[in-house]
């Protein structure tokens, strides 16, 4: 945030007197007020109105210690927020003294650019009143969130930040150095919640990886992937808005949190989905997010990003732990955060799951069932071979192709693009699963050579199914990548696959209730 001028701001009692304006029914009409407070806002919710107060606070992080400040920094909530919220962010209102000494309400505007008269004492943020079922924190807390939703997400979350200002002086490896520092000092002033052990091995861990991933993260920003990003992308923030979800509440305090990798913003996102036990959901807006933008390379740093986001949420609860209801739990939450950032900087390894069949076996099903299941968080990548052709002729996923797409030359195309992305994947440190036919012993032996060659585990599953299961399943599929159909199935069911050292599966039955005898298969 660029410097602003000063002012003498209001005291405690005048910014309680601006609460209990808030707090009175008869100033929204007589309907009830609901009130939720943050570390730097107080929420009023009345009808179909939200009225957020920014706290008179400063922090490292936030200054809201001046009307002017609050003036400025509500002025930017509403303008920023409405690039993926307009309907929701409706303007800004002061909160004014009249003549005779009382506080009013004044009415709601678009963001003022001018400093506020001396009748000014508040300015509010105001929106349009959410519906909290929709909320994805609450979607989540009663197991409703989709995969579907998580694909849609994704999409949502890409559209955001492909259209989001660059900024190439901002980011790279310094920018996130000064967030792992900033945490790591943070953390150190709670040694009653925070270990000192874990607290060192998460400086000395973090620091290794800084100076390991300096270089991609500075060509990352020198490429266009650091952009004016939403900054605090966690569940609490998305809601759904006519079905579609929705990002809100993005940061507009400090444009060192938001102006980041675009990686690191869904990172947020990505942590809090892992720690609340949602990793299909996270394996599914992982993989979404990597059909959409190739961003293989990046994977390299997810477990930094995982761990300086997790490590950021332990800090912010720790620092506010004093004010809760319950103390002794919030520091608990910050402890547990603290745990994950140590357990996502150090991951296990990667590897490479292949899974072959003829269509209708059902390898995409496993392959996305088996996932979140395996390598680093949020779990492997997966690569489909129907979803790499569609790419290739530059149509959408569930635009049927011409014969001539099948050609062989054009399968070859399509088998040497996998090779080559499930090797970055692998050389990120990230674990891949690839989803294929596989029918020839070739491109079998080309997939065990890749792991060979880059060190990293293998396994091979061969799913089976006799005839009418495979024509009833690829007959039932509907807005799929994949082409095939009935006659499709019955010119595969004449391949002669050659001899298969991979492990065949009876793949007749319910795919999904035996994933953990396939699990077992692949480790």
């Amino acid at each position: 945030m660029s410097d602003h001028p000063d002012d003498t701001g209001i005291d405690t009692e005048d910014q309680a007197a601006v609460v209990a304006l808030l707090s009175d029914p008869a100033i929204h009409g007589g309907v009830p007020v609901q009130r939720i407070d943050t570390n730097g806002s107080i929420v009023f919710v009345a009808g179909d109105r939200v009225w957020k107060l920014k706290r008179a606070v400063r922090f490292p992080y936030m200054d809201y210690g001046t009307v002017e400040r609050r003036r400025v920094a509500c002025a930017a909530e509403v303008r920023l927020n409405r690039r993926t919220a307009p309907s929701v962010y409706l303007g800004v209102a002061p909160v004014t003294r009249r003549p005779d000494g009382p506080l009013a309400l004044g009415p709601v505007g678009e963001p003022p650019q001018t400093p506020p008269t001396d009748q000014v004492v508040d300015w509010l943020v105001v929106m349009s009143r959410l519906d909290q079922d929709t909320l994805f924190d609450k979607l989540a807390d009663r197991d409703a969130l989709t995969t579907d939703m998580m694909r849609a997400l994704a999409e949502t979350i890409e559209d955001f930040h492909r259209a989001a200002e660059v900024f190439t002086d901002r980011g790279g490896a310094a920018a996130l150095r000064w967030v792992v520092d900033d945490n790591i000092a943070e953390l150190r002033h709670f040694p009653d919640v925070f270990p000192k052990d874990l607290v060192a091995i998460l400086a000395e861990t973090s620091t290794a990886a800084l100076d390991r991933h300096g270089g991609l993260l500075d060509r990352r920003r020198d490429g266009g992937f650091v952009r004016f990003c939403h900054g605090d992308l966690h569940l609490r923030n998305i809601c759904l808005v006519d079905g579609v979800p929705t990002l809100f509440d993005c940061v507009e305090f400090n444009d060192d949190i938001a102006i980041i990798d675009v990686l690191y913003d869904l990172a947020f996102l990505l942590m809090d989905l892992e720690h609340r036990g949602l990793r299909v959901q996270a394996n599914t807006l992982l993989n979404r997010t990597l059909d959409l933008t190739d961003d293989h390379e990046g994977l390299a740093l997810l477990p930094l990003f995982l761990s300086a986001r997790a490590a950021v949420r332990a800090k912010v609860i720790a620092s506010g732990a004093a004010n809760e209801p319950d103390p002794d739990a919030a520091n608990a939450a910050a402890r547990s955060y603290l745990d994950h950032a140590v357990a996502a900087i150090t991951p296990m390894g990667p590897r490479l799951i292949a899974i072959g069949g003829l269509s209708g076996t059902g390898k995409t099903t496993v392959a996305r069932a088996l996932a979140p299941r395996i390598g680093p968080a949020p779990g492997a990548v997966v690569l489909r071979s129907d979803v790499l052709r569609k790419r290739l002729f530059g149509v959408a996923e569930t635009e049927r192709l011409p014969p001539d797409a099948y050609a062989g030359t054009v399968t070859d195309q399509v088998y040497a693009d996998l090779l080559d992305r499930a090797g970055r994947v692998i050389r990120a440190g990230h674990a891949v699963v690839v989803d294929a036919v596989n029918a020839r012993p070739e491109e079998r032996a080309a997939l065990e050579r890749l792991a060979e060659s880059a060190g990293v585990p293998f396994r091979g599953v061969w799913l089976e199914a006799d005839a009418d299961t495979l024509v009833a399943r690829v007959t039932s599929r509907r807005d799929d990548a994949s082409d095939a159909d009935a006659a499709v199935v019955r010119r595969q069911l004449a391949y002669q696959v050659g001899p298969m050292s991979w492990t065949r599966v009876a793949a007749g039955g319910d795919l999904v209730a035996n994933m953990d005898e396939i699990e077992k298969i692949t480790n």
